[in-house]
């Protein structure tokens, strides 16, 4: 397996893509109530300020900008991932399913397979490549033809602008 590695610039804003391991699933949008919680944690944890959100059925889109001196989006990723499934499981919410479909190497790490283990990231490199970043997290429901427009999908970040 490849070794990942993610730069570590502090204070870096950042767009990024996390998957549910299920493409098909809805449980961003069935349980965003949870998913908001456990950001909210996080964030009292560990700060970092949010440019932009989307959250998708199965998928979401983010844009953060971390504190002067922090590079460490990973572990809030990890706590947020985290948080959200102890949750699920927990209150036995709607949505967890023992049954779903694992490898021998998320049972063997103890993964409920809620999620894709890793998520995909890109630090912003200037003003237009972060309005494109924006851009894409706002139009990214229109996209999916989930919406007509951008302001008609209610789990983004495009009603605070």
């Amino acid at each position: 397996m490849p070794n990942y590695i993610h730069p570590k610039v502090p204070g870096a804003t950042v767009f990024f893509t996390v998957n549910l391991a299920d493409q098909r699933s809805d449980l961003l949008v069935r349980e965003v109530d949870l998913l908001r919680e456990a950001v909210r944690v996080t964030r009292a944890e560990r700060p970092f300020r949010i440019e932009a959100w989307v959250e998708l059925p199965d998928h979401l889109h983010a844009v953060w900008t971390l504190p002067a001196g922090d590079a460490d989006y990973a572990v809030r990723w990890g706590a947020i991932k985290a948080r959200f499934t102890r949750r699920l499981r927990d209150g036995c919410r709607v949505g967890w399913n023992l049954t779903l479909r694992k490898s021998r190497s998320k049972v063997r790490k103890g993964d409920a397979g809620i999620w894709q283990r890793r998520f995909w990231e890109h630090h912003i490199r200037g003003e237009e490549d972060f309005a494109a970043c924006v851009g894409y997290c706002h139009t990214n429901p229109v996209k999916h033809g989930l919406v007509e427009r951008p302001r008609d999908w209610p789990w983004s970040s495009v009603h605070r602008t």
